[in-house]
């Protein structure tokens, strides 16, 4: 029996993964319904791989990308990743997808009474037997795991003592905006400053994922007219951006900002409760890694899983999570680390950037994303997984 507090990407996808193998799963939301936060995600071929193995269908989803250029607010390049090479070597496509059409795939086939909303955990408790968490409406829900995926701000990272997040210093003002006739719809840019950084990359059809990224402070006071602050840093930088800010309003700032933070990866867990996505590693988006590091950890957490025997005690199942926590640390460690780098936040110190040949940049990333992926454990799963049903089904 395992619980699952969090209906995001990651809470959903997990669920499925352990209701394909068999395992008694209920998700627990605390919104009235299941809803995508935010704008648009990239998945990369790590994380597509994880989707396949959970029978999710991306076909037609987003946009498929073929090259990501980056240059300075000068227009001077700094480089060009080579995404169609990279997905010849990395065995899965990259895409650029709304949050709210993952989010939707993921629901496909899923068991919606598996999911309780309108449910806000406000207390974990231990059990003689396993695990127990408590709701604000007085309810209460037992079973023999629990799993954390309720984001950055986490009931569940709390209740296990794990540190708080820290703040990097920088936010992102985003969201999707529709841009008709955008030439070279499978490219994405990113454009970096001396103050910051800005990006566009297509999400599909037309709509475009974009990003401006300014210094921030818990001290942040947010200003009357936001947009007028974005334009006076960002006009002139690409007359593709300048189309976007004509777009924007007010209004379309009004969720921004969004502040980075980096969790401390928590050391090894106790008893039967373990974190999963944001609820674990939250990171900053300069990877455009956290929805696939979730996918990762929920591909070696049902992997865990998956060969506790069902009448097993405690003890196995906690082992099977402390051995989920040390797989997935050290190479979610890394993974964290990269994406804190400040190097996307200063044009001065990426001018090198431009003497290192494109070929070179993308062999990097892409022998950086082979070695965090759990390459050979993905691969084993997949060929276990082949032909066999993996939408999981209604009990």
């Amino acid at each position: 029996r395992v619980l699952v507090v969090g209906a995001g990407v990651g809470g959903i996808s997990v669920a499925r993964g352990l209701l394909r193998d068999g395992h008694d799963v209920t998700v627990f939301e605390r919104h009235p319904d299941v809803r995508a936060a935010g704008g648009a995600v990239t998945i990369w071929s790590n994380g597509e791989t994880v989707l396949r193995q959970l029978g999710v269908d991306m076909d037609g989803a987003g946009q498929l990308l073929s090259t990501v250029r980056a240059m300075t607010s000068s227009g001077r390049p700094l480089g060009t990743l080579d995404v169609t090479g990279m997905v010849d070597r990395l065995g899965a496509p990259i895409r650029m997808v709304p949050r709210r059409v993952l989010l939707e795939r993921l629901m496909e086939g899923f068991p919606a009474e598996r999911i309780r909303c309108d449910s806000r955990a406000i207390a974990v408790l231990r059990t003689r037997g396993g695990v127990r968490v408590e709701f604000d409406d007085g309810s209460s829900a037992e079973g023999d795991v629990l799993i954390g995926a309720d984001g950055l701000r986490s009931m569940v990272r709390n209740s296990v003592g794990a540190p708080a997040a820290k703040h990097t210093g920088w936010s992102s003002w985003q969201g999707l905006v529709t841009l008709p006739d955008v030439p070279d719809k499978d490219v994405a840019f990113v454009i970096v400053g001396g103050l910051g950084n800005l990006g566009v990359w297509p999400a599909g059809g037309s709509e475009v994922q974009w990003w401006f990224d300014l210094p921030w402070s818990p001290e942040f006071v947010r200003p009357q007219r936001p947009i007028e602050v974005i334009r006076s840093n960002f006009a002139g930088w690409s007359e593709l951006a300048d189309r976007v800010l004509a777009t924007l309003s007010d209004d379309d700032l009004a969720r921004s900002p969004f502040p980075h933070f980096r969790h401390p990866i928590p050391h090894a867990g106790r008893g039967p409760v373990t974190l999963l996505g944001d609820a674990a590693h939250t990171m900053p988006p300069t990877l455009a890694q956290g929805t696939n590091q979730a996918l990762l950890d929920t591909m070696v957490l049902c992997k865990a899983l998956r060969d506790v025997e069902s009448d097993s005690g405690s003890a196995d199942l906690a082992s099977a999570l402390r051995w989920y926590e040390k797989t997935r640390r050290r190479k979610v460690m890394a993974v964290s680390r990269v994406a804190s780098l400040p190097v996307s936040h200063g044009e001065a110190v990426l001018r090198p950037a431009a003497l290192i040949p494109d070929r070179l940049q993308s062999w990097a990333l892409t022998t950086f994303l082979r070695c965090t992926s759990h390459r050979r454990m993905s691969a084993a799963i997949s060929r276990e997984l082949a032909g066999a049903m993996v939408i999981p089904a209604r009990p």
